[in-house]
């Protein structure tokens, strides 16, 4: 008698094959095909190295990687969003830099994300051993729902005979000795030398002024959150005792660094990533972060640009507690009180006077915060226009153009030099003229900068070293270049257009309803007149918006959001989890186009 349960019912879609003109990474050198891994549960992760929550995402599989190693094969498709990222040397020091630990295919011109239907970047989509598409999942948070998936699979084909266990077809590259490796950010220390944060050896570098001689390696040198270990820290800041405040970003938390005593602290975060419904104030120790990136000192307290929620929050160590400052967790460019302002991954802080600049990455802008009242903040933008505007372009602000900086510096005479990072270059802004210039070109991924003299060191990152520069009494000339997010437009039918973002609750699990809707659905439009209805918040994953006259082409912004929880009415505290996805979607109304738009957060598409 068998007392198995029936295998589940599920979509059967065939997989299309895997195509990228990059080619295969850490596979030494060895290309697959589908039918090379049939009888393997393949997990498709669509990924692109400058999006902070494909980041967290190689962070949530790397448990799943691990424990289901004979039977899972895990394969990132590079797919990029900015020019550089199409640069296959780009990919190669990106798989590196966060160690990556399976194969990736490099996609520069998104054939295999195209074949898929993708239309967001993180996208992981699950394979099963007879190479049938069984699931889709969009954004962050789904990985215990690929677990469950996975084990389901793994039964289902063990049953049938089709599944096939033995060492996957990752094959590591060979290690490189180097001082420093993948370097964040710098900092000048009371005594001349200079603090790195060495991010892919997690560990802090003191060296000495000449930017090369290692003085001492700060932390074990291993990923963790222990008391002397960091997880790929960024950025560094002096705080007034003298401390070094350290954004220990993959483990969500600052710490702090004596170089006197040598002694490590922690004093905020918890280790956990926050997630939406999480308390954004209090103690600092008792409230999640995510993704903290650089830290600057200004108005009296430490400034965190949160790139993993968009937004900027401020440490007190007066205090103990931390708050949000500004930004709504809502990823684009919108200027005016902090509270309501937008932010798409701020990554890079520093301070001058009234003024606290912020390196915006995936607008590629340069903002500032500055004082609107005497207990309020405002932002506002000095470069860059939105999420998919990027080039390299000096002249008047309102028209230059950066690729996704990650770095910012205060220069003496007032002005900021920008660590232009996909640009490879370091550019100038000038608030009294308005003016954007080049100071430098060939660098490699500049990720920061710190004054030291006359000179701007910057931190090359992905030459894996400081370089020196004096800071030129003009700018360097360039040919003006602009580019726009290369995505192909979805037709749609002018006038209503059906919005259906997709959910299914993950097996054994359902919608979260204890405390009010489980779900959340926000929509806006670049041009903004592009929606003449449908826009704002609402609960229901559905909603009907109305597509303005005249206005033939723009990008759809929806931001979806799911909670769930275990089904199961005995178990008095079950386990939930959040499942969220910002999309941008290019749009181009025509009258052959489609009525309706469907985005998967998670399951399939009917």
């Amino acid at each position: 008698m068998n007392d198995a349960s029936p295998a589940p019912r599920r979509a059967r879609v065939r997989a299309p094959e895997l195509i990228g003109k990059g080619g295969w990474l850490n596979t030494g050198d060895t290309s697959y095909t589908l039918a090379d891994l049939r009888g393997r549960i393949v997990i498709l992760d669509f990924w692109t190295f400058c999006c902070i929550n494909c980041l967290h995402v190689l962070d949530e599989l790397r448990e799943l990687e691990e424990k289901h190693r004979d039977t899972v094969v895990i394969i990132g498709v590079h797919s990029p969003k900015f020019v550089h990222e199409a640069e296959h040397q780009a990919v190669v020091d990106a798989v590196e830099r966060y160690e990556v630990h399976h194969p990736v295919l490099d996609d520069p011109e998104l054939a295999t994300w195209k074949q898929y239907a993708v239309r967001a970047w993180p996208t992981l989509v699950v394979i099963d051993p007879e190479g049938y598409v069984v699931a889709q999942h969009a954004g962050e948070g789904h990985a215990h729902a690929i677990e469950r998936l996975v084990q389901e699979l793994e039964a289902e084909h063990a049953a049938k005979g089709t599944l096939r266990r033995g060492d996957g077809p990752y094959v590591p590259p060979e290690p490189v000795a180097t001082d420093l490796r993948f370097p964040g950010k710098a900092l000048a220390l009371a005594n001349g030398n200079l603090l790195v944060s060495d991010s892919s050896r997690h560990q802090l570098v003191e060296l000495e002024p000449d930017g090369e001689t290692v003085v001492r390696r700060i932390g074990t040198g291993e990923r963790g959150f222990g008391r002397d270990s960091f997880s790929e820290p960024q950025g560094l800041a002096l705080l007034p005792d003298g401390k070094v405040i350290v954004a220990d970003t993959v483990n969500h938390a600052l710490r702090t660094y004596d170089p006197v005593s040598g002694a490590i602290e922690t004093v905020a975060g918890t280790g956990r990533q926050w997630w939406q419904g999480s308390p954004t104030a209090g103690p600092a120790l008792e409230v999640d972060l995510s993704s903290p990136w650089d830290v600057a000192w200004w108005a009296d307290r430490v400034w965190i640009a949160m790139a993993g929620v968009h937004q900027l929050w401020t440490y007190d160590p007066a205090t103990g507690t931390v708050e949000v400052a500004a930004g709504t967790t809502n990823e684009g460019l919108v200027d005016g009180p902090a509270a309501e302002a937008w932010f798409a991954q701020p990554s890079g802080l520093a301070t001058a006077g009234d003024r606290l600049w912020i390196a915006d990455s995936e607008t590629s802008a340069l903002r500032w915060a500055e004082r609107d009242r005497e207990d309020g903040f405002v932002i506002r933008t000095a470069v860059g226009t939105g999420l998919f505007d990027f080039g390299h372009r000096d002249g008047e602000a309102g028209q230059a153009l950066l690729q996704h900086p990650l770095g910012v510096t205060a220069l003496p005479d007032g002005s900021v030099a920008v660590s232009d990072t996909y640009n490879h270059a370091l550019r100038r802004f000038d608030p009294a003229t308005g003016e954007v210039t080049t100071l430098a070109t060939d660098l490699r991924e500049p990720s920061g900068a710190v004054l030291v003299g006359e000179d701007i060191v910057v931190v090359e990152s992905a030459r894996h070293r400081l370089t020196r520069l004096r800071l030129p009494d003009e700018a360097v000339r360039v040919e003006a270049v602009a580019h726009r997010t290369q995505r192909a437009a979805t037709e749609v039918a002018p006038g209503a257009l059906r919005l259906d973002v997709v959910f299914t609750a993950p097996s054994g699990q359902k919608l979260d309803t204890r405390y009010g809707p489980s779900t959340r659905l926000l929509v806006s439009a670049t041009p903004p007149e592009l929606l003449a209805d449908g826009g704002g918040a609402g609960s229901d994953l559905s909603r009907e918006l109305v597509l303005a006259d005249g206005i033939t082409e723009g990008v759809l912004h929806v931001s979806a959001m799911a909670a769930s929880c275990d089904d199961d009415p005995a178990n008095e505290y079950p386990a939930c989890h959040v499942h969220q996805q910002d999309w941008g979607v290019p749009v181009r109304v025509t009258e052959s186009g489609t009525a309706r738009l469907g985005l998967v957060l998670a399951g399939m598409d009917a």
